[in-house]
């Protein structure tokens, strides 16, 4: 049997969009003499869906639009993800389901049993679990079909499992010989490596080939990097899709062959990949063409301004530079060579008389040696003049924090941290320095000056972020301890780190995450972002020991 595997960018919500996507790689797939096209999980709606699911009419519609596919997909058999109702009047009134169908004629359907409650996953919020093991015997071979989580759970992979049953194990007992997954399973750096480990050691734990087709591109904070894969009996990868494109690969369950296109090469290449793929659908998807960002001189609105520039076309970019008495004579020099660089178009809008005007007015006190109250009004006049420009030429505001600010607060509301995308805030500031380096690779794009300049907010003189920071090779190891890998402080201390410092660095994560609350969405490419797959409450008293 010749299976596509077919890996598309679907938009929530829109049917007809995703309809027609689905329709044309079943052509494709046709004109390829395939047998079988699989699809992602929820492709017909598009993933996650959230509390979209709540509403009658939108699973009403995912429900007609799939009648509509099932009797307009003729000559190929097809497999794809979908919201069923659940008939029974008790548990939650959905199935996180996959459907088998050829022909007009709904062949197999399989519910899926494992639902996430952890990080960005919330599935048993709208999922009742499905309890059917039953395989499907389809052009000689019998089908075991899974649905993303499904085969997350085996125990010679994972030391601790999260549930109590494993569908694989099952599905094989019940005499599956080819086991075929749709995914919708999101990036973060390092995961792909540990995916593919995972998909090969089934494959040859049950001597079958292995097919997942994965959901690529971007959805509000998450983003997919798609790579759908089939792995042979003896755990050898047989095919592959691109990384974050859509594409389609094809595999042959007789031959144990398939296509092996390319992928990134580093995880830095990937991260860049996944930020460049999170900001352009962001923005397509939210009807926007066009976004505006504030240079100050440094590295993080550089990076953002690449990003942006590559996800949009130069042409859809603005850049501004607003200096104030603080400001370098090198950033202005660093912030135009950067635009030039680009080719992007670049605004200067000084603020000091805006200053001196807040100045005047809220008190005669206030003076030339600002204070924290004074550097924060002129992050929050710049922020006001970048809402501005975006409100007036219907662009978007990208806010260029990176996530080692963004933990400890060093970041000002309703200033730096305006915007409606905040693109590099899962970023680490050491991670900012690595991918920039990576883009200057072969050619300085982001001038040398902005990645070898001291860190600088310039809201006050010779101000550097060290003033108030660690270096940060240390706060982002602290950081990476405590947020990501959940340790306690007194094990990043027993690992080394001064007890004092990892005291102080705690603290203000855990004091401004109110904050955080009131940040844009950012886009996440680590294992844990902050945004809503880290639920902490606001008003609380606890302290990490």
């Amino acid at each position: 049997m010749k299976i596509a595997i077919a890996q598309i960018n679907p938009i929530i919500g829109d049917f007809r969009h995703n309809f027609e996507k689905i329709t044309s790689f079943a052509d494709r797939a046709k004109s390829l003499s395939c047998d079988l096209a699989v699809f992602s999980e929820l492709v017909i709606s598009g993933y996650p869906p959230r509390d979209l699911l709540e509403k009658r009419d939108f699973v009403d519609a995912n429900l007609a639009w799939l009648d509509r596919l099932v009797s307009s997909v003729q000559g190929i058999g097809m497999i794809c993800g979908f919201a069923d109702r659940n008939p029974r009047d008790e548990g939650n009134p959905l199935y996180n389901s996959a459907l088998l169908f050829e022909d007009g004629k709904k062949l197999h359907q399989t519910q899926k049993r494992l639902l996430p409650t952890y990080d960005v996953f919330d599935e048993a919020r709208y999922f009742e679990p499905g309890t059917d093991f039953s395989v499907y015997a389809y052009k000689g071979r019998k089908i075991g079909l899974t649905v993303c989580e499904d085969v997350w759970n085996d125990k010679d992979i994972f030391q601790r499992r999260f549930y109590h049953l494993d569908p694989v194990s099952l599905l094989v007992q019940n005499g599956a010989d080819l086991l075929l997954n749709v995914s919708a399973s999101p990036y973060h750096v390092g995961k792909r490596e540990f995916k593919w480990n995972m998909l090969a050691s089934i494959a040859k734990k049950y001597k079958m080939p292995l097919v997942s087709a994965n959901q690529t591109g971007g959805n509000d904070s998450v983003v997919f990097d798609g790579i759908s894969t089939a792995f042979d009996p003896d755990g050898n990868m047989a095919a592959r899709a691109k990384d974050f494109e859509e594409d389609l690969v094809i595999f042959d369950t007789e031959t144990l062959k398939g296509d092996i296109h390319a992928v990134s090469d580093s995880d830095m290449a990937s991260v860049l990949k996944a930020l460049i793929t999170g900001t352009r659908d962001y923005l397509r998807k939210c009807g926007f063409s066009k976004a505006v960002i504030g240079l100050s001189g440094g590295i993080d609105s550089a990076l953002t301004a690449y990003i942006a520039a590559e996800a949009l076309g130069r042409e859809n970019v603005l850049t501004v530079f607003m200096p104030s008495r603080y400001t370098s004579r090198e950033n202005y020099e660093d912030t135009r060579q950067l635009a030039d660089n680009l080719g992007l178009k670049y605004k200067v809008i000084p603020i000091d008389d805006i200053f001196k005007a807040f100045l005047n007015v809220l008190s005669p006190a206030f003076n030339d040696d600002p204070g924290i109250t004074e550097q924060n009004i002129q992050a929050r006049i710049r922020g006001t003049l970048l809402m501005g420009i975006s409100n007036r030429d219907g662009s978007l505001l990208l806010s260029t924090g990176n996530k080692s600010e963004l933990a400890v607060g060093y970041c000002t509301m309703y200033g730096d941290m305006n915007g409606g995308l905040a693109v590099i805030s899962d970023v680490p500031k050491t991670m900012v320095y690595e991918i920039s380096h990576f883009i200057n690779r072969e050619k300085e794009l982001i001038p040398a000056r902005i990645i070898e300049k001291a860190p600088s907010a310039e809201l006050k003189p010779d101000q550097t972020d060290q003033d108030d920071l660690p270096p940060y090779n240390m706060l982002d190891s602290i950081l990476k301890g405590y947020v990501e890998e959940l340790k306690p402080p007194a094990e990043l201390v027993k690992a080394g780190f001064d007890k004092n410092l990892v005291k102080d660095v705690v603290s203000r994560i855990n004091r401004n995450e109110y904050k955080r609350h009131q940040a844009a969405p950012g886009l996440k490419v680590t294992s844990k972002a902050f945004g809503y797959g880290r639920r902490y409450p606001l008003a609380q008293r606890y302290e990490s020991v």
